[in-house]
């Protein structure tokens, strides 16, 4: 009787082991879950998605064990964007992620409609775009972290102000065709007239345009403009657009208000933008939340903190005195 009970005590406790085995093992159909995430890069500010990246590590989703991050190249093209992003959903990804890029985020949210697939945007405009209800609430399937652009533009104005005050006349160029311009002029055009200065637009459509302009000015014996403001679009930012005006500005002599770090240390006497790294870091916890159960469009969108770059010896060079208090707010002096 006691060796018929030792015999069935062993037979229990071998198959509670194979049962554990099995399940350890992951063929008692618990295999852990890899999430997929479709990236939409936008040109130069791809950098984003290094930061995110990084910082969905810190949360514990590490690349090829549990996430897989499927990253074509679309630049900032809407037609692009807008393949790439159609491609995510047809594949049914867990969540799509767009890198710097209005137009990469607006073609993400047209092609997850009618899905349940989450979209997490960083610096895109959200003003005149569409492309939510409300910063608190951003609705549907979407969130992200925007681009400030109405309070970036104001300010861009105030410190142009400050570093260079005989300045009344300053130029901006833009592309009429973008989608962050609408909203960006709007904001210049008010904050120009508080500050009592004069705006001459220059609205454009491809470089050649603004070519003209400046062999115009520059041929005048008054160019017609005391400064130059950098607007948030492909045509002033990209290298070949930036390389143009900022050569213009540093031949006349003028100040050039800039954005992004990369523009004061091409020319621009100042910039006040976002660390393109902190950006992404900032989205990493909002997708954390989308991959454990909360709904993209519940969660507030992020306002990410100005920083101020300041080119101090583009200053000298063109007889300007940057105010002690603007040195000692900038996060970075180039010198």
């Amino acid at each position: 009787m006691s060796i018929k009970n030792n015999t069935q005590n062993v037979w229990t406790l071998l198959t509670w082991l194979i049962i554990a085995t099995l399940l350890l093992s992951g063929c008692g159909g618990t295999s852990k879950k890899v999430y997929r995430v479709g990236v939409i890069r936008g040109g130069a500010f791809g950098v984003i998605f290094d930061g995110f990246k990084a910082e969905m590590t810190k949360l514990g989703y590490i690349e090829g064990e549990n996430i897989v991050y499927d990253v074509p190249d679309a630049g900032s093209d809407l037609a692009g964007a807008a393949d790439f992003a159609r491609q995510f959903a047809a594949d049914k990804v867990d969540l799509i992620f767009v890198s710097g890029s209005t137009p990469g985020a607006i073609a993400a949210k047209a092609a997850t409609e009618g899905t349940n697939i989450p979209v997490v945007f960083t610096y895109a405009s959200t003003e005149g775009t569409g492309l939510i209800q409300t910063v608190r609430e951003p609705g549907g399937n979407i969130t992200g972290v925007r681009y400030p652009g109405h309070e970036m533009i104001i300010k861009r104005l105030e410190i142009l102000r400050q570093i260079a005050p005989n300045a009344h006349r300053v130029w901006a160029g833009y592309d009429i065709n973008n989608p962050n311009t609408a909203s960006a002029l709007e904001s210049l055009r008010s904050g120009a007239e508080a500050l009592e200065l004069t705006l001459v637009e220059v609205p454009a459509t491809k470089l050649d345009d603004f070519k003209a302009d400046f062999e115009a000015r520059a041929a005048a014996d008054d160019p017609g403009i005391d400064a130059l403001i950098l607007m948030p679009d492909g045509l002033n930012m990209a290298t070949e657009g930036l390389t143009l005006i900022s050569q213009f500005a540093a031949e006349q002599k003028l100040p050039l208000a800039g954005s992004l770090l990369y523009t004061v240390e091409a020319g621009a006497v100042f910039g006040n933008a976002n660390d393109l790294i902190k950006i992404g870091e900032l989205a990493a916890p909002q997708a954390d939340k989308i991959l454990k159960g909360i709904p993209a469009g519940t969660i507030p969108v992020i306002t990410p903190d100005q920083d101020l770059y300041i080119n101090y010896k583009v200053a000298q060079e063109i007889g300007l005195t940057v105010p002690e208090g603007l040195l000692k707010m900038a996060n970075q002096i180039v010198k």
